[in-house]
């Protein structure tokens, strides 16, 4: 399986197999950091907040695979904890993160699964924190993986770079590298993460940015760890070497207006909150492009000003349709009994 999509115009460039399931090793930490971004977000998670490692902790998870290496008793920090996972894919860190952020495990996994379906990761679970083998209760899909690295680089792009691309750790004195194949490699990539078990095979979630433009790869399931980190290198470096990006709408663009039932207005505007772009062939002109708008209406009223009503499907000449979100543009509160009234009576007659 494998997945290129350039984030700034919501294109995929590349696909093969990209709603296939599969198991992704280590690449489920990338999940376990989505959760403690928005924890830490929601002043949930200090990450100067000190925890002391359990001997239980350190008895099952030291040392198992991709390690930190934690030792019962440990005062480390939540912080530490975070780096350890996304910097040296620390097995035991992301367990460690996982019970001192929640208080339990279950607890986590439950806020895992909730917010993967709050992005849209139809074909994701997630049965442990950080991807050890759990007898394929934890799978994924490469087009999850995309909505997953949107949400990480888009949502939380302080957070995204003060733990992620980072060249390696030092932890209890001892010195680990970051195995990422794509930082320090390919021009602007600064992450994220790779994975490997007999079972999943070679995976790899990277990204990389370029003025302002931002590609995603997804590679699943090689055979080895040179298919795995060349191909993601080649097919970053062609994304953005055999594509550019034009923008179609500004942002803020009011593109129609959707019907409301029930509401103080009888309509609502639309509108984009970021730049529609569309990705183009270097050198190429930009193909026939229609814009559809999609919405569920009427829309019920109350509505809130910035509330997701619906989609704007984007199909560009020679590549794949892409959704924007579409936005209210304005609040409509709910209609009055005399509105109420006046529209029935004025039904009647028409």
């Amino acid at each position: 399986m494998a997945l290129l999509r350039d984030l700034s115009s919501g294109q995929t460039l590349f696909s093969k197999e990209p709603d296939r399931r599969f198991i992704p090793a280590s690449v489920t930490k990338v999940m376990s950091v989505y959760t403690a971004f928005r924890l830490m977000d929601e002043g949930k998670i200090d990450p100067a907040r000190q925890v002391v490692i359990t001997k239980e902790l350190a008895d099952a998870w030291s040392g198992k695979g991709s390690s930190m290496f934690l030792k019962a008793g440990d005062k480390v920090s939540m912080g530490q904890l975070l780096l350890g996972v996304t910097t040296v894919s620390a097995n035991d860190g992301a367990v460690a993160l996982a019970v001192n952020s929640v208080g339990s495990m279950d607890r986590w996994l439950d806020l895992m699964n909730a917010y993967a379906a709050d992005l849209g990761m139809r074909d994701s679970h997630f049965g442990r924190p950080n991807g050890y083998p759990d007898g394929g209760e934890t799978y994924t899909s490469a087009n999850d993986l995309a909505r997953l690295a949107r949400a990480l680089t888009q949502d939380y792009p302080g957070l995204y770079h003060r733990y992620f691309g980072n060249h390696g750790m030092t932890y209890n004195n001892i010195t680990q590298a970051n195995h990422d194949p794509v930082t320090g490699v390919v021009e602007g990539a600064d992450g994220m993460k790779t994975g490997w078990t007999r079972e999943a095979g070679y995976t790899f979630l990277g990204s990389a940015e370029r003025g302002g433009r931002r590609l995603v790869v997804v590679v699943a399931g090689a055979d080895n760890h040179y298919i795995r980190d060349q191909t993601s290198r080649d097919l970053l470096r062609w994304g953005f070497d055999a594509f550019g990006t034009r923008v179609l709408l500004p942002k803020n663009q009011n593109v129609g207006q959707a019907v409301v039932q029930e509401g103080a207005s009888e309509r609502v505007g639309l509108l984009v909150k970021e730049e529609v772009r569309a990705s183009v062939p270097t050198g190429a002109s930009l193909g026939n492009v229609t814009l559809t708008m999609r919405y569920r209406g009427p829309v019920e009223a109350p509505i809130t000003k910035g509330q997701e009503i619906g989609t704007l499907r984007v199909a560009v000449a020679g590549a794949q349709p892409y959704d924007v979100p579409l936005l209210a543009a304005e609040s409509v509160t709910e209609a009055g009994f005399w509105q109420r009234l006046q529209r029935g009576i004025t039904g009647l007659f028409s």
